[in-house]
């Protein structure tokens, strides 16, 4: 049953992430062609972040109750709707309210298909587990922006929404078909409700590092995805297709070693790892302005990848470790809310920042910020405690 279950939870995540991935390419021109400045190109993705991040801790805390095949469902009908909606946004802030209910249906899949993966997850593999979520993850919206720059030089961006509208819609038949409803006696009730949790968890040294770090590493997503295409048609007039190739690379390279890398988060130090992963996507980040080249942003954005497949399976098995305690649900809904909260943040400051300083600087200054951030985290874990089901303090362990 769990492995029937697993196959049809990535096989649809994989596809709606595809989906979601062809749009990338396309979003902040299309956003642009609309009279978008740099802060409200950040507010078109925090408008996202918010309500994504907002939902998130409730439906991951009501899943650990109801159970979770209705939420993918819903969720996975939303993007598609979204899809389709798209291309008809006529203004700025028709395009903000789209993205706000983007985010209402990233809420019930994200949180919701990493409480999946946390419920079979056997002790000990938790790296492993989530390693191959990630990989499904990345695989969607690696091969995603490939095929959006390519259908947008042939037809135009509105192919590129209406593809994501199609591919959401297969995700979410998918799984009403073929996903079983999952028997309660596999999902562990969390102790507490989401709001005593979420206090929990702040006040957690190791629980409350293990947010910040997912926070941080997180803020870099704004300028390596929204901003991105800018930057390249700033330097050479990039077309889709070229855009789509540096973006794809970092995440398929981030998806071909996550199986190598959940390993590792399994049988080594998961701090010293964290540390190393973060050193390596903090400074790709700064030195991103320095490429100048397409040749060159393909190389870092390799090297993007391969610090983000360190940094994420570790992660996430801290995060399901703990969530034995608090319940995966709850657990992957702030989990995915310090994510949203990343993003949030770098919406806004590398908008500021491209307003006030330039698209350069926004780069440089989210690169010193992660690495301050993710190195307070790391400390924050290794000097905590890890719980678990009986008692709050049982080990250092990181």
């Amino acid at each position: 049953m769990n492995r029937q279950i697993l196959a049809i939870l990535l096989l649809s995540v994989m596809t709606a992430l595809f989906g979601v991935g062809i749009i990338i390419p396309v979003m902040p021109v299309f956003a642009v062609s609309l009279g978008a400045s740099g802060f409200t190109l950040g507010l078109i993705i925090a408008a996202f972040s918010i309500s994504r991040g907002i939902l998130q801790p409730i439906v991951g805390g009501v899943s650990d109750r109801w159970g979770r095949k209705w939420f993918l469902v819903t969720g996975l009908l939303v993007y598609a709707l979204v899809g389709m909606l798209l291309p008809e946004a006529g203004t700025v802030s028709g395009l903000i309210l789209i993205r706000a209910f983007h985010g209402v249906g990233s809420a019930m899949i994200v949180p919701v298909a990493m409480a999946y993966v946390g419920d079979m997850a056997p002790l000990g593999q938790e790296g492993r587990y989530m390693g191959m979520l990630n990989i499904a993850i990345f695989l969607g919206i690696g091969g995603g922006p490939l095929f959006g720059g390519f259908f947008t030089d042939l037809w135009g961006m509105a192919s590129a929404f209406h593809a994501m509208a199609l591919l959401s819609c297969t995700a979410m038949l998918l799984v009403f078909v073929k996903m079983p409803v999952m028997e309660s006696g596999t999902r562990r009730q969390p102790p507490h409700g989401v709001f005593n949790a979420l206090v929990r968890m702040v006040s957690s040294r190791r629980s409350g590092g293990i947010l910040l770090a997912r926070m941080a590493t997180m803020i870099i997503m704004v300028p390596t995805m929204a901003f991105l295409p800018l930057l390249m048609n700033q330097w050479f007039a990039a077309t889709a297709l070229q855009i789509g190739m540096v973006i794809a690379c970092r995440t398929l390279v981030n998806a071909l070693l996550q199986t190598p890398c959940g390993r590792m988060a399994d049988r080594y130090d998961k701090v010293l790892l964290l540390r190393s992963g973060c050193l390596l996507v903090s400074g790709v980040i700064c030195l991103v302005p320095l490429a100048g080249s397409f040749t060159g942003l393909l190389i870092l954005f390799v090297l993007l990848g391969t610090g983000e497949a360190v940094i994420w399976p570790v992660l996430g098995a801290l995060a399901t470790q703990d969530g034995r305690y608090y319940g995966q649900g709850t657990m992957m809904g702030v989990f995915s809310l310090a994510m949203s909260s990343g993003i949030f943040l770098g919406a806004l400051g590398a908008g500021l920042s491209m307003d006030y300083l330039g698209l350069t600087w926004s780069f440089i200054n989210v690169g010193v910020v992660v690495l301050i951030l993710t190195m307070t985290a790391a400390h924050l874990i290794r000097t905590g405690h890890r719980v678990d089901n009986t008692r709050e303090s049982v080990t250092n362990e990181g």
